[in-house]
């Protein structure tokens, strides 16, 4: 007869996903253990999602009152190295000691490293567990390409730089999506000398030349995408010394204080003995119920290498959780629409999907936009022939609102005549979102004839 497993789900990493995993799968009455070695908090609170807003916001001060005198207002700005740092980690400090005590409410996680020694068991600081299902959560880690590993001491990634005493003076950024631009932006508003460099002629994400041009050419950052890399040195007297050729065949060789490498994130899957589980190698993830391949064990969060969203992790962990706390008994459950944001100056929203038919503006003829002085960008709204909603990419100011407003239209299956009939106030960036559905609308009626 089977081994009676000892729990029902084992969960390995309490991270955003595994600790939303836990709650579901408690809440559909299963007995529950979560395996962590720490440091506990989330990737978001700890080095992700919430010290950059941080920074971030600190830059935007800066910036805003530096741009004060396009409106007749003349302030002068002095930022304070350290403090601003030092803030950064204050707040930062309290989301995580916030998310350590709602880990507590459930339980601390056994602060253990687990690997596989079977399908269903999990050995942990010399104990084994049987479960019924096991999940993984153990999210990601920053990737750093061998030639940039030559940086030495001046080499960080996010898990680093908000560690750091004082504000660099210099800061090279190795990887323009999302964190790197983020980062890089908000650096160079603080008053350091900021350079950064992508091997792709991707930007922020976006891949669409014509938006790759309107973004690069409203970033207030020294920019190199398609660069060569042929040089990384540690620099005498610190720091490092680096040569590239540019996209346009022309050298350049700087030294920078930092080397911040965001040249993206990879699945956390080191350690885990995946072949004692027989997922060697790894079998497709089924997205609606986050199950791997046949097999008990499920997977939610950054490990899966798919959206690596914080809001994503926490969906998929409810899935995972609760389908394994009734396996092999699986549901699968309908995926919230793609709602992704890069918190630059635009801002980038991503939602939903292309579609057959698209309708534009451009902020510069933006009436709202125009009096916030704040005219950078371009607003695409996707629709497929019928007229109904199937996303948008969104440049501009305050994208974060209005890629809610379309992330929520598509969700609610609207079309485009009903998202035209909903209230748009005056003067506001919505409107902004309204003349594109227009343009979209007409385009449309065209194409029907």
């Amino acid at each position: 007869m089977p081994t009676k497993p000892s729990i029902d789900v084992a969960i390995i990493g309490a991270g955003t996903a595994g600790l939303n995993a836990r709650r579901a799968a408690l809440n559909a009455g299963a007995s529950v253990k979560i395996f962590d070695p720490g440091p506990l908090g989330t990737t978001c609170a700890r080095v992700g999602c919430m010290p950059s807003k941080l920074l971030i916001a600190a830059a935007e001060i800066a910036h805003d009152a530096q741009r004060g005198s396009d409106f007749g207002v003349n302030a002068s700005v002095d930022i304070d190295p350290v403090a601003v740092l030092q803030r950064v980690r204050r707040m930062r400090d309290g989301f995580v000691s916030k998310t350590r005590q709602g880990i507590a409410s459930l339980g601390e996680p056994i602060a253990a490293r687990a690997r596989f020694v079977g399908p269903r068991t999990i050995l942990a600081d010399g104990e084994t567990t049987q479960a019924g299902a096991i999940i993984l959560a153990t999210g990601s880690r920053p990737v750093i390409p061998a030639p940039w590993q030559a940086a030495g001491d001046a080499l960080i990634t996010t898990d680093q730089i908000f560690e750091l005493e004082r504000l660099p003076e210099s800061l090279l950024v190795v990887g323009a999506g999302a964190i790197g631009l983020e980062l890089g932006q908000a650096m160079h508003r603080l008053g350091v000398r900021v350079t950064v460099l992508d091997v792709t002629g991707a930007l922020a994400g976006l891949s669409d030349p014509k938006l790759v041009e309107v973004m690069r050419t409203s970033l207030d950052v020294a920019l190199h995408l398609r660069h060569e890399l042929l040089a990384v040195d540690p620099a005498e007297g610190g720091g490092a010394r680096v040569r590239f050729r540019t996209e346009d065949g022309e050298e350049h060789e700087d030294t920078w204080q930092k080397v911040l490498v965001a040249a993206g994130r990879a699945p956390r899957l080191s350690g885990l003995d995946l072949a004692a589980a027989g997922l060697d190698p790894l079998p497709p993830v089924d997205p609606l119920t986050g199950r791997i391949g046949e097999s008990a064990v499920y997977m939610a969060g950054d490990v899966s290498g798919t959206r690596m969203l914080l809001h994503e992790a926490a969906h998929e962990g409810a899935i995972a959780g609760a389908n394994a706390a009734r396996h092999p008994d699986v549901s699968a459950v309908p995926r919230k629409t793609p709602l992704a944001i890069v918190f630059t100056d635009p801002q980038v929203a991503f939602v939903g999907r292309r579609g057959d038919q698209l309708g534009s503006l451009d902020f510069a003829f933006q009436s709202r936009a125009r009096v916030l002085g704040r005219t950078n960008g371009r607003l695409e709204v996707y629709a497929d022939n019928d007229g109904q909603l199937t996303g948008a990419t969104i440049i501009g100011p305050d994208a974060e609102h209005l890629g809610h407003l379309v992330a929520w239209a598509v969700q609610a299956g609207l079309n485009v005549d009903q998202a035209l009939a909903m209230p748009f106030y005056h003067p506001v960036l919505e409107e902004g979102l309204q003349g594109a559905l227009r343009k979209l609308q007409r385009q449309i009626r065209r194409q029907r004839g």
